[in-house]
């Protein structure tokens, strides 16, 4: 069903719009995005992989909240900018441009319907400035609107016990967290025999990476033709289950705080107001 890893009453769409309209403390409920990416996730997971883990991991935090926490997913936004792995055949990608209006005209939908926390949970890491331009922009629109824009893995979570000192300095793609988090969250989809080890080199300036990641821009197959970049061989469903626990904890207390949180709330001026066309914003 539409609803995936949502228990269903949390789910906004399964809602009518005489329900919606009706619920009460709008201003505080709190409306969860997920957002993803439909991209290479090299031989051995699914090009849903990004899209899974966001929407798999809100679903069960969610499930995680007492009755008295108000708060609903919407269904995931499916497709990211994922041109860094176009290469690879089942990448689907969106222009930046048409991602930022995306997520500008989904936000707007939300703030008509009156709610006023926005939690955006985006799973793919090439694109959180894309998120974060989108959640300045409803801002200054609309004072009384709190966006949050993160990451699904910014939370407190247990991942790093179980990877190596290399994984930890040189994986962004493939490896060992996210296949061990699609082992618990859809097992079925992986396929382990498949996996390969693929790190990229490292980049030769410390002072510019100190860590050795690349600090250029790059596309995966600047790292050979499996797009995995990292180690997915140690990881384990045990492993996957033990993180996933750990995020839906952590998630679900951020929900919470958000749901009691007041922050800067911002009269709208009464001089010098623009029309919003696009992306032209409230003057401020």
């Amino acid at each position: 069903m539409l609803h995936g890893y949502n228990p269903p009453q949390r789910f906004l769409p399964y809602l009518s719009w005489t329900e919606i309209a009706g619920l009460p403390d709008k201003a505080n409920t709190v409306i969860v995005l997920p957002t993803g990416a439909t991209e290479q996730h090299g031989p051995h997971l699914p090009c849903a992989v990004d899209t899974v883990i966001a929407a798999g991991v809100i679903g069960h935090a969610l499930a995680r909240l007492p009755e008295s926490v108000p708060a609903y997913a919407m269904a995931p936004i499916t497709y990211g900018k994922s041109e860094e792995h176009l290469h690879f055949p089942g990448t689907v990608t969106l222009s930046g441009e048409t991602l930022l209006a995306t997520m500008n005209e989904v936000g707007e939908s939300v703030y008509r319907a009156g709610f006023r926390k926005l939690l955006i949970v985006n799973g793919h890491g090439g694109q959180p400035q894309v998120m974060e331009m989108s959640a300045r922009e409803l801002r200054l629109r609309h004072g009384d609107f709190i966006v949050v824009p993160s990451f699904t893995w910014r939370v407190p979570h247990v991942a790093g016990q179980y990877l190596s000192e290399k994984e930890r300095r040189l994986a962004m793609h493939a490896g060992h967290a996210e296949t061990a988090l699609m082992l618990a969250l859809a097992p079925e989809t992986v396929r382990m025999d498949r996996a390969v080890v693929n790190y990229p080199p490292a980049f030769p300036s410390p002072l510019l990476s100190p860590d050795g990641r690349p600090a250029c821009a790059w596309s995966a197959r600047d790292f050979g033709p499996s797009g995995i970049i990292g180690d997915p061989l140690p990881a384990t469903p045990e492993q996957g289950l033990a993180i996933l626990d750990s995020l839906a904890d952590s998630w679900a207390a951020a929900i919470t705080e958000l749901h009691t949180l007041e922050w800067a709330p911002r009269a709208e001026p009464t001089w010098g107001r623009a029309q919003h066309t696009g992306h032209v914003q409230t003057a401020i």
